[in-house]
């Protein structure tokens, strides 16, 4: 029930929606392209870029709940998330542009450009979770009714697919005109732009002022006794490493794979996102039908059983077929993830009558990030194993590496995403949403 003071001024659906637009740009050409960028093209060696990903992952698991402890227990008159997000975003694209605009000096020196990627991957990215951290934290707070609830998750996740159309499907095409520096910068501004007017529209509502503010030890314990968080968390943490993978490895398994240019990357992906816009408008109609579990469990199966053909792809139009239908399925998982977790949300609050949106929402973000130790695992494997090292010496079989790398490691964490969402129950949501 929405009890919130009929004098606060509300937060227009489309304007916080569509914060979803800036917030994705940066950081989905960020993980993206960062091997692509430093390993085939700067001559990072691949065990070292796995490297990076395997120590961010345990910064980052520092990182995002102490960011949402804070974000909770801040009290101004502009809210609790709202400066966060305004001193956040700047700092957030320019960590971003320069991780993109690499210094001729570090380029010469091999230990130099190691270190230059770990530090601007660190900042990057635990910029980013200070953002959405407090992004995120927004939602169940700004709208507390299922209808609007579904109502704004599907303006933000259409807004993420065409943020993603062109951050990831339309990179590739256009680095191959301007190159990666001046693409790192375009995308930086627009996302700096776009945040901005969304994050000065937010109102946050102020009938927090008047409780008690949460204590991380007390937060931190009730999480670890809350077996529905813990289900839902590693279901979304494998399922962000199959998506991240798809996106990482997609570049490699074109060029090596299918023996085809960027642009192909650019057709690929931009079919599989055009294909899941218009599925987050067929999934919001059949969950009025179905219950918002069975969706979420149906996306998560489609996803899995695609990665089948898709190892055994050798043409190109067979490739696209597949990846249409994996659309479908991400489609579905777009349209309910949010959802359940505002209900994680809602029942913490219930339980406790502490308001820990920030926390909750953080540390299920450590949880999708522990998808860094399964990716950098999957991308050891390909160097290890396989002998990839970097566009110089891609090792005698880096066709069947990037097949590894896009399709058997993706297919496995599905497998195990989509049994553990057969764990996960609300008893008193197990009907269609009125």
């Amino acid at each position: 029930m929405d009890t919130r003071s009929p004098l606060v001024k509300r937060t227009a659906p489309a304007r916080y929606g569509f914060a979803m637009f800036g917030t994705s740009i940066p950081i989905n050409m960020f993980k993206s392209f960062a091997a692509i960028y430093y390993v085939d093209m700067l001559g990072l060696d691949m065990k070292k870029y796995s490297l990076v990903l395997f120590i961010y992952t345990f910064v980052d698991a520092i990182d995002n709940p102490v960011y949402g402890f804070l974000s909770d227990r801040t009290r101004t008159k502009w809210g609790r998330r709202r400066p966060w997000l305004l001193i956040g975003t700047p700092l957030l694209v320019l960590f971003f542009i320069l991780f993109y605009n690499v210094p001729a000096f570090v380029q010469s020196e091999p230990g130099m450009l190691f270190i230059y990627m770990l530090l601007m991957y660190i900042l990057t990215g635990t910029l980013d979770s200070l953002v959405n951290a407090n992004y995120g934290a927004l939602f169940p707070d700004l709208f507390r009714k299922d209808t609007d609830r579904a109502k704004v998750n599907g303006i933000r996740q259409i807004c993420q697919l065409f943020a993603m159309a062109i951050s990831i499907a339309l990179t590739p095409m256009i680095t191959e005109k301007i190159g990666y520096r001046l693409t790192g910068v375009i995308y930086g501004v627009l996302a700096l732009a776009v945040m901005m007017y969304c994050f000065l529209g937010c109102h946050e509502p102020m009938d927090y002022v008047d409780e008690p503010m949460p204590r991380l030890f007390d937060s931190v314990l009730a999480l670890l006794k809350n077996p529905r968080f813990w289900i839902f968390g590693f279901a979304g943490a494998f399922y962000s490493a199959a998506f991240a993978l798809i996106s990482q490895a997609l570049p490699f398994y074109v060029k090596y794979t299918l023996n085809l240019g960027g642009s192909t990357t650019t057709l690929m992906l931009g079919i599989v996102l055009g294909v899941a816009v218009l599925g987050i408008l067929m999934w919001s109609q059949i969950a009025k039908k179905l219950p918002v579990m069975t969706v979420w469990r149906i996306g998560f199966i489609v996803m899995a059983v695609g990665f089948v053909p898709l190892y055994f792809a050798n043409t190109l139009p067979f490739a696209i077929a597949v990846a249409t239908v994996m659309g479908v399925g991400i489609a579905a998982c777009l349209t309910t993830m949010d959802c359940i977790g505002a209900k994680i949300v809602d029942d913490d609050y219930r339980r406790y009558g502490v308001r820990r949106e920030g926390i909750i929402n953080s540390l299920g973000g450590v949880m999708n990030r522990l998808n860094g130790l399964y990716t950098s695992l999957a991308f050891y494997v390909a160097s290890a194993v396989f002998g990839f090292e970097n566009g110089d010496n891609p090792g005698p079989n880096p066709g069947f590496a990037a097949r590894i790398l896009l399709c058997v490691f993706p297919f496995a964490a599905m497998v195990i995403a989509s049994v553990i969402t057969f764990f996960l129950r609300f008893p008193a949501d197990e009907k269609p949403a009125e």
